[in-house]
């Protein structure tokens, strides 16, 4: 009779040992996950969590974990059967399997959406993640470092609250760990604690982890470096005195360097933080150019297409928009064809409109500069997406202001003359101020301007009496003998017809 009994048990356990087996499988393709959810998965696991037997407990949260992280619906049925104060209070006291199991859980929740992540954090599980970080095993502290990151990348008060429950010390810890898988997600949730506020970065920094990412940068993992890299970029992007930080921690020359990585995103990450670094002040973008960063990224531009370009055409912008001497320098070095190929190439209206930005930033600060870009036949392409009713609102005012800024500085008068023939009259207004201003002053501008019909052009042009317009033209026409400008007004040729029909020979 007794040897009945213990079968019964044991055929108990083995079925439910197989039912979570079970599930835990079949939840591993999205195909099942609402099959699963029908059938009532979710009452049907929770009282397996506090199953007798161990290894049932941990594969019913391994299950969960797997079926929230499929599905935001049942991410929220977790929250709704209660299950997380369960799992969170559990923890502290489970094996190592249950604990990995149930951060999963917790991370899987976490992921969908900042509501989800404040459940997490109200049945105190931080607080029960944060714990697993001082465990030996290592596998249980990457799988505590992932939950703490899902949950730190929605918002600063989410990130707070990871701060507060005295993550970021223990995650600083992780990244001196042996385990490369480890050290990886430590270096990810350190980036997605900086990312909100100048203050959550500033606490990642008084920890001291600027000094051990700066250690990484030159590691053979590629994973780990693309995550150091993201990490001082959130860093350096806040303020003068981060970036000044992360710089001080010597990442750059050698950073560099990494813009000859095979892996493209480890190459974007380097760009992105060298942008994030130029953009604050000309002393930190002189660094940069100093080590040679402007022709690294030009470069990297020539060799990479799409969104990865972003960074790098922005980076390119910061540095020529602080000083003349910085522009000059992006001149020098051959960023403007190249951004006049990125122009041709990208069919993204967002990235035309970095790179138009950029081209601006370079050509607005002396005739000089205007010339570098006008020489590149950029500004009749920048007319055409100011003018193109399918370019963005973006696009548009972007191409609008760049136009406007280099013409007032453009004194290279062949750049200008297609412009007289294409631009509306918003834009022809600054084109032909331009021709108002050189004209008087240079003799040869003025005999070539009657020869290549920029000067009957202006005669055609339909300006409001006293307005801008009409002034810059009356100025142009006062360059010109009488006769010559008589001569290419509209309706001339007609008058001396007439003069003809009306003329009686002696």
């Amino acid at each position: 009779m007794s040897q009945r009994l213990v079968q019964v048990f044991e055929q108990y356990q083995k079925a439910r040992m197989q039912f979570v087996q079970t599930v835990a499988d079949l939840a591993n393709r999205q195909q099942n996950i609402e099959l699963l959810q029908n059938a009532g998965v979710m009452s049907l696991l929770r009282p397996l969590l506090l199953d007798v037997v161990p290894s049932i407990q941990h594969t019913a949260a391994l299950a969960l974990g797997r079926l929230a992280d499929n599905s935001e619906d049942l991410a929220e049925a977790v929250v709704k059967e209660d299950i997380l104060p369960q799992l969170a209070h559990s923890m502290a006291s489970q094996n190592r399997f249950y604990k990995k199991a149930a951060a999963f859980v917790l991370r899987a929740v976490a992921k969908h959406s900042p509501e989800l992540s404040q459940a997490v954090v109200a049945c105190r599980g931080v607080d029960a993640l944060v714990l697993c970080l001082e465990e030996f095993d290592p596998g249980v502290k990457e799988a505590a470092a992932w939950a703490l990151g899902n949950i730190a990348r929605h918002n600063a008060a989410l990130s707070q609250s990871v701060v507060d429950a005295g993550a970021v010390p223990l995650l600083v810890l992780s990244l001196l760990e042996p385990e490369m898988a480890l050290k990886r997600i430590a270096a990810s949730t350190l980036s997605d604690i900086s990312k909100h506020t100048p203050e959550l970065a500033q606490t990642v920094v008084d920890t001291g982890a600027i000094a051990h990412l700066a250690q990484m940068i030159l590691s053979p993992d590629t994973k780990l470096k693309r995550q150091v890299f993201a990490a001082l970029t959130q860093i350096s992007k806040h303020s003068v005195s981060l970036a000044e930080l992360v710089i001080e921690a010597e990442i750059f020359p050698a950073a560099i360097s990494c813009l000859r990585d095979p892996d493209e995103y480890v190459k974007k990450n380097v760009v992105t933080l060298m942008r994030e670094v130029v953009k604050h002040t000309p002393e930190l973008a002189q660094v940069i150019v100093n080590c040679g960063g402007l022709e690294a990224v030009i470069d990297y531009l020539g060799n990479c297409h799409g969104n990865v370009r972003l960074p790098g055409i922005m980076m390119l912008g910061y540095v020529a928009a602080h000083s003349e001497s910085l522009a000059m320098a992006v001149i020098v070095s051959k960023g403007v064809p190249q951004l006049a190929l990125c122009l041709s190439e990208e069919s993204e209206d967002h990235i035309k409109a970095a790179t138009v930005w950029s081209v601006g930033q370079i050509g607005h600060h002396t005739p000089e500069h205007a010339k570098a870009v006008t020489t590149a036949n950029l500004l009749p392409k920048i007319l055409e997406l100011y003018m193109n009713a399918s370019s963005s609102e973006d696009l548009q005012t972007k191409s609008k202001k760049a136009l406007k800024s280099v013409l007032q500085k453009c004194t290279y008068l062949p750049s200008l003359e297609p412009l007289l023939y294409e631009a509306p009259s918003n834009i022809l207004k600054h084109v032909v101020c331009q021709f108002s201003k050189v004209l008087p002053h240079d003799s040869k501008a003025r005999r070539l301007f009657v020869t290549s019909g920029g000067l009957k052009k202006v005669q055609e042009i339909k300006a409001e009496p006293g307005s801008p317009l009409q002034e810059y033209i009356n100025a142009i026409n006062g360059c010109f003998p009488e006769e010559i400008v008589r001569y290419y007004s509209p309706g001339y040729s007609e008058a001396l017809l007439e003069r003809l029909d009306d003329y009686q020979p002696a």
